[in-house]
C-alpha cells in the first residue's frame, strides 16, 4: 500500500489529466450503457410477457374441450346435444360443463358468413374441461347417445401458438445476453482508450510507487459511476416506454395480451438490469486495466 498522501496525489494527477469522461449522463460511455440498457429492459419485458403469455395458453389448453354436435336435423341435433351434456356431467374426469347458446354460436359466425336463417344449421356446442387423460372416456361415453359429437381438443390448435410464443420469449432472453455481451465488449475498448491516453501518468504512477490495482481502481470508479447513470437513465426511458405500451394493451381489452403487463415480480426482475449494467461495466474495465498494465511492466 503507498501512503494515503501518495494516494491523493495519484487522484489528482489522473483527475487533472481527464483521461475520462465526467461522471455524467452527457458523457459518450454513459450514454452507451443507457442504449444498452434500455434495449435490455425493453428485450427483458417483452421476454417476461411472453412467458407469461404462454403459461395462460398452457393453463387454457390443460383438458380443455368443445363438442360439436353436427347433426343437420334440428331434432335429432337438440336431443344428442342434451344427451351428451348429461352423459358428460356425469363423469368423474368432467370439471366443468357449459352449454354455448345457440345465440351465441350465431354471433361467433356473423363476422364470416353474416346473418343467418333458420336454413343454415349450426352445432350445438359443449365447452368441457376434464382432467388428464379424460378424452378417451369422454369418446367413449359420447359415441352411442351422440354419434354425431366431435370433439375439439384446444390443445390441437393452440399448441404451435404456444410453442411459437416459447420460442419468442427464448429469443427476447438471448438478446439480453447478448446485450449484456455488447455492453462489456464496449467497456473495454473504452477501457483500453482511456488507458492508452493516460499512458504516460501510468508510468509516472508506477514510479511513485502506485500498484496495478491502486491504479485500476481509480479507472473503474469512474466507469462504475457512468455506467451506474447510464443505466438509471436507459432504465427510465424503458419504463417510460412500457406504460405507453401498457395503455394500448389495457385499451384491446384481450385477455391473452393482457398477460403481457409486467407483474410487480418481474418488474423488481427489471430492476436489476441496470445494476447488472454497472457490475459488468466494473468488472470488465479492472480486467482489462489490470490486463494492460501488466504488458506495460
Amino acid at each position: 500500500m503507498i501512503p494515503r498522501p501518495l494516494d491523493r496525489i495519484v487522484a489528482r494527477l489522473l483527475g487533472r489529466a481527464g483521461p475520462l469522461p465526467q461522471p455524467r449522463i452527457a458523457g459518450p460511455m454513459a450514454a452507451l450503457i443507457a442504449i444498452m440498457v434500455f434495449l435490455s429492459v425493453l428485450a427483458g419485458a417483452a421476454g417476461l410477457g411472453l412467458a407469461g403469455t404462454s403459461s395462460a395458453l398452457d393453463r387454457q389448453m390443460a383438458g380443455r374441450v368443445t363438442i360439436q354436435i353436427v347433426a343437420a336435423d334440428p331434432a335429432v341435433r337438440a336431443a344428442e346435444a342434451a344427451a351428451a351434456e348429461a352423459v358428460v356431467r356425469r363423469l368423474p374426469q368432467a370439471l366443468s360443463v357449459a352449454r354455448v347458446p345457440d345465440s351465441e354460436v350465431a354471433s361467433l359466425v356473423q363476422p364470416w358468413l353474416g346473418t343467418l336463417g333458420n336454413d343454415l344449421p349450426l352445432p350445438a356446442l359443449i365447452d368441457v374441461e376434464l382432467a388428464d387423460g379424460g378424452v378417451p372416456t369422454l369418446r367413449r361415453a359420447l359415441r352411442p347417445v351422440a354419434p354425431s359429437a366431435l370433439i375439439d381438443e384446444h390443445a390441437r390448435w393452440l399448441g404451435p401458438v404456444n410453442r411459437l410464443v416459447s420460442a419468442l420469449s427464448g429469443l427476447a432472453g438471448a438478446l439480453v445476453l447478448l446485450i449484456g455481451i455488447a455492453t462489456a465488449a464496449t467497456v473495454v475498448l473504452a477501457a483500453r482508450g482511456a488507458l492508452d491516453t493516460h499512458r504516460g501518468t501510468v508510468e509516472v504512477l508506477h514510479l511513485l510507487g502506485a500498484t496495478d490495482r491502486q491504479i485500476a481502481r481509480l479507472f473503474e470508479r469512474r466507469f462504475a459511476l457512468d455506467a451506474l447513470l447510464g443505466g438509471v437513465a436507459g432504465f427510465l426511458a424503458g419504463v417510460a416506454v412500457l406504460l405507453m405500451l401498457g395503455r394500448l394493451v389495457v385499451a384491446v381489452r384481450s385477455d391473452l395480451l393482457g398477460t403481457t403487463v409486467s407483474s410487480g415480480s418481474g418488474f423488481a426482475l427489471l430492476l436489476t438490469v441496470p445494476l447488472a449494467a454497472a457490475l459488468v461495466a466494473t468488472v470488465s474495465a479492472r480486467m482489462t486495466i489490470l490486463r494492460v498494465l501488466r504488458r506495460m511492466l
